[in-house]
């Protein structure tokens, strides 16, 4: 029988309001933020796998927050932490396609290492998404190491977002960016914000030459493009380099949330033991599925049927 194991989730928990995706469609109000991720992990990480999420609700909705994280199977929604703050809310409008103008209003404090050192204990591995990108500092990021143990992966998103006054969300560069990238063994980042590694915005052009023992991959994702990975080979000590490309019809949708399913999916497979190329793959396809659905409220339920679906098309056409 598998041992039990656990994988934490440090991020923040959003109530969306989501406009503008389709032409006279209304708006669409929702969790979002790490939901969608948990909802991408639960739904590929192995049976024995339980998700602690390591997160603070806003006493505003905090009720309603730990309801929502109770319905994704594998996640004990009473670890989450209330605090007195307001909780995170985002407006996200699309003009066109992906291209989006994103507010922020609220805003749970960040982790310091004294809170975070408890939380982790018996967790086996560790899933950081930086949803508003205040999640923590650098300094308790650099404590990550000594406090876990386990396989740690790092979606740094909004690492590379800042706030103007109106609490819009605006790019920047990440400083101290190799820091950032040696406080775990995996990190994720966009084409955009790999582009913009560096004050000159060449960074990325070296940023493979951080691959080592201590940082193991680098996944990028290329949106409808699929996404392309850097990766340390310990047995060899070879660094190589790969892409895997979307399989499925493109599809129009909302592409809210795509990322952090990407990397939610990435990280649970290869918990699971897939190789880099095949987890990829899943996390690609459950990103392909998110396009079709607003929100992370059902999510993990839309993936389910998803497949559900799939198996039954296949016995269909094997008999």
């Amino acid at each position: 029988m598998t041992a039990a194991r656990t994988v934490g989730v440090i991020g923040t928990l959003v109530w969306d309001r989501i406009m503008g995706v389709e032409t006279g469609r209304p708006p669409v109000d929702a969790w979002g933020g790490v939901g969608y991720s948990l909802a991408a992990l639960s739904a590929s990480l192995p049976a024995a796998w339980s998700v602690r999420p390591i997160m603070k609700l806003g006493s505003d909705l905090a009720d309603e927050g730990r309801s929502f994280l109770g319905s994704i199977p594998r996640v004990d929604a009473e670890a989450a932490l209330i605090v007195p703050e307001e909780n995170n809310r985002v407006e996200l409008s699309y003009d066109s396609g992906s291209e989006r103008v994103e507010r922020l209003r609220g805003g749970v404090p960040p982790w310091t290492s004294a809170e975070l050192a408890p939380r982790l204990e018996g967790c086996d591995a560790l899933y950081v998404n930086f949803i508003s990108g205040f999640e923590m500092d650098l300094a308790t990021a650099g404590t990550i190491r000594a406090l876990h143990q386990g396989q740690t992966y790092a979606d740094l998103h909004s690492l590379f977002l800042g706030v103007d006054a109106d609490g819009r969300r605006i790019p920047r560069t990440l400083d101290a960016w190799e820091a950032w990238f040696g406080c775990f063994d995996a990190v994720q980042m966009n084409e955009h914000e790999f582009a913009r590694l560096g004050a000159d915005g060449e960074g990325s052009a070296s940023a493979a030459r951080l691959l080592g023992p201590d940082l193991h991959l680098i996944a990028v994702t290329h949106g409808d493009r699929g996404a392309t990975c850097h990766t340390f080979e310990p047995a060899s000590g070879r660094v190589a380099d790969g892409s895997v490309t979307l399989t499925a019809e493109r599809k129009s949708g909302d592409p809210t949330g795509c990322g952090d399913v990407w990397g939610g999916a990435m990280f649970g497979r290869l918990l699971a033991g897939d190789d880099v190329p095949r987890a990829m793959s899943e996390a690609n396809r459950l990103a392909g599925l998110k396009l079709g659905y607003s929100g992370a409220q059902g999510l993990f339920s839309h993936f389910q049927e998803r497949a559900a679906g799939a198996e039954e098309h296949r016995s269909e056409v094997t008999n």
